[in-house]
């Protein structure tokens, strides 16, 4: 007598409910990150970068706060590992440094397709600090996805300057702060950490204030001669970054807290076309084909490596690819 097809058990449907909306985060915490890359380029132009992060942390210490009062009647929570949310509050403050001046000096395409390096550079990371052998696919990844940002950066074509120093820089930190993020998903509640890192990059971006703003009441009436717009659509690009940033990294903690690395990873190579079309839209920006090229060897190589992390610790590969 034959089996009745059984249905499939609540636990494999949470869990892929829960990789579903896990993905959705990345890919929208994705887009939030093309729109807050370009408004901070379009006003790197005029602003000092202290004003640029006093906006964007304070506007995430303000939200955070807020909606934790709101809705458990507290301003300030508890965290499990306060060490690692200063470690990675330090890492957030320093990528967000880095990403301003690279933003200011390189296309916001090429900018986003180094930073693509990242996940990479996070699977080596993971790897060594678990003491795992890294596989010679890992290794041939990495250094295919390295060929890629050459391709990028074209080092022997005389295009390339110190300024691309600065988004490599900027993967290295990243990585270390990718990596802080997904070990506090698991152990720390997620408002906690949003709230601890945008207070760490509140108080450095005060303590800058007074060495990059000496007379804001010329600050403020030179930037409309700058940027072309009034003050008003300034502090709108202001505010906008500061929702971006806000918001991008929000949804990226909790699509970490719901599905692991591995699966989510594909996805934050949607920002790659993000940013192309954003830089078009906005600067006009047009990649040739060689920078084509680079951002397509780096996306490849990227998704290889996800899916053989999948591979490798037996996770469900179709919805890691």
């Amino acid at each position: 007598m034959a089996r009745p097809c059984s249905r499939p058990s609540r636990s494999r449907e949470s869990f892929s409910l829960n990789h579903l909306y896990g993905i959705v985060c990345v890919v929208s915490a994705a887009a939030a990150f093309a729109a807050l890359d370009t408004a901070t380029k379009y006003v790197s132009v005029a602003v000092p970068f202290a004003i640029v992060m006093w906006f964007r942390f304070g506007f995430q210490v303000l939200v955070t706060a807020g909606w934790l009062f709101r809705t458990r009647g507290v301003w300030l929570i508890r965290s499990v590992h306060v060490r690692l949310q200063l470690y990675r509050g330090v890492l957030l403050t320093s990528s967000s440094i880095l990403a301003f001046f690279s933003l200011k000096l390189i296309p916001v395409a090429d900018f986003t397709a180094l930073m693509m390096l990242t996940p990479l550079l996070v699977m080596v990371m993971a790897a060594l600090t678990l003491r795992e052998r890294i596989s010679s696919q890992r290794w041939l990844l990495l250094l295919l996805g390295f060929v890629g940002a050459m391709v990028i950066i074209r080092p022997t074509s005389g295009e390339a300057s110190w300024a691309f120093v600065l988004p490599l820089l900027l993967v290295l930190t990243s990585a270390g702060f990718q990596l802080l993020t997904y070990r506090l998903a698991k152990i720390d509640d997620a408002v906690a950490t949003h709230l601890y890192t945008g207070w760490m990059g509140l108080g450095v971006a005060t303590a800058l204030l007074p060495w990059v703003v000496q007379h804001p009441s010329a600050l403020w009436l030179s930037i409309p001669a700058e940027l072309g717009v009034g003050v008003g659509a300034t502090a709108g690009l202001l505010f906008l970054i500061a929702v971006c940033a806000t918001l991008g990294h929000g949804l990226l903690i909790l699509g970490y807290a719901r599905a692991p690395v591995a699966t989510l990873t594909p996805y934050l190579y949607a920002q790659i076309p993000f940013s192309v079309l954003a830089g078009w839209l906005i600067f006009r920006h047009q990649p040739d084909s060689w920078t084509l090229c680079g951002i397509v060897i780096v996306a490849i190589s990227g998704v290889f490596g996800t899916w053989l992390t999948a591979r490798e610790r037996q996770l469900d590969v179709r919805l890691a690819v």
